[in-house]
């Protein structure tokens, strides 16, 4: 069974469809045996909810082939910019596709990755940031993050030079890790408190390996790290990405994908305890598409957190879904 037939056994009527949301989190890519391209993510973004508005975020995608190492990855917002522009056009709708993009600049060249930098600011004023994944765990069964970080990447001093190279820009850092490196990401928070940091997909709490059967465990540490990381008014937290195998919920061994209930009860906790710390003023909903795919659709992956904020007033609700992704990537 191909994906889309596995995913069309859930298909749930969508909830609040007029809200708007901005998806803070996607990406983009054409490998030979995955392709999500601009065809693709409108069929995810036009299946039912009211998506207005897109963050791209980096997943290596179409680098330079030619030039210095360090600047490859700007072919990637070359690419992703020319993406955006056929949507601005509004050939396709009112959707505003990558309005934000989050690229990569290696942070290890310390104070020259400012040139990298300065090469995706040119490009054009959609880029809003970087994310240098720092993904790191002593079990091989856990996959370290494509950037090949080592242990303590966020601590590095030659990185923290890089790191500074984003405040004086007015860019904002993404931070994709695991749980147990939460602690690292809050001194770096401290350490740098005008920088916008942006913690992705509940900063990674993991279910596989070691972890695997430890999901009361892992929860409790997490929380407490959750807990002093939000005490640093720099951070914001992405509220997604916790349906991928790693986080151990294995949706996407089933012979049916996740509904919409069974998303919430698996992770609600995550959602809520975020939420508490963070506030809605300082969290957004993301879809972490097409990698998220592997357990629900679009459609029942935002059902899922409209089922979420419920509770949330009419304000709240336009924080978590629309205006402080807006807010924080200056769409």
């Amino acid at each position: 069974m191909d994906q889309a037939t596995w995913l069309s056994q859930v298909n749930e009527k969508v909830l609040e469809p007029d809200l708007p949301i901005c998806d803070p989190h996607h990406h983009l890519w054409d490998h030979p045996n995955s392709r999500y391209l601009l065809d693709e993510l409108l069929l995810d973004t036009g299946s039912g909810h009211n998506v207005v508005s897109t963050v791209f975020v980096e997943c290596a995608s179409m680098y330079r082939a030619d030039g210095p190492e360090a600047m490859k990855p700007v072919g990637e917002t070359e690419f992703v910019n020319g993406v955006a522009a056929m949507t601005a056009s509004g050939g396709y709708g009112p959707i505003r596709v990558a309005a934000g993009i989050v690229s990569l600049a290696d942070l290890t060249l310390g104070t020259r990755v400012g040139e990298v930098l300065d090469a995706h600011i040119a490009v054009g004023l959609r880029f809003k940031g970087i994310r240098h994944a720092a993904g790191w765990d002593a079990s091989d069964v856990v996959r370290k993050s494509h950037t090949n970080p080592t242990e303590g990447l966020l601590l590095d001093a030659t990185f923290r030079k890089g790191f500074r190279e984003l405040g004086k820009r007015g860019l904002s850092f993404d931070a994709w890790l695991y749980h147990p490196q939460i602690p690292q990401l809050t001194d770096l928070a401290r350490t740098f408190p005008d920088t916008t940091i942006v913690l992705d997909h509940f900063g990674g709490p993991l279910g596989i390996g070691p972890y695997e059967g430890k999901r009361a465990e892992v929860f409790a540490h997490w929380k407490k790290s959750i807990t002093d990381l939000a005490k640093c008014a720099n951070v914001v937290a992405k509220l997604g990405g916790i349906a991928m195998p790693i986080n151990g919920f294995g949706f996407h061994k089933r012979d049916r994908p996740a509904t919409s209930d069974e998303l919430v009860t698996a992770a609600g906790d995550y959602y809520r305890h975020a939420i508490d710390c963070f506030g809605p003023q300082r969290c957004m909903f993301e879809s972490n598409f097409p990698v998220d795919k592997a357990s629900c659709s679009y459609r029942t992956l935002w059902n899922a957190f409209k089922k979420i904020a419920a509770g949330a007033s009419a304000a709240e609700k336009a924080a978590l879904f629309h205006d402080t992704a807006a807010r924080v990537y200056r769409l």
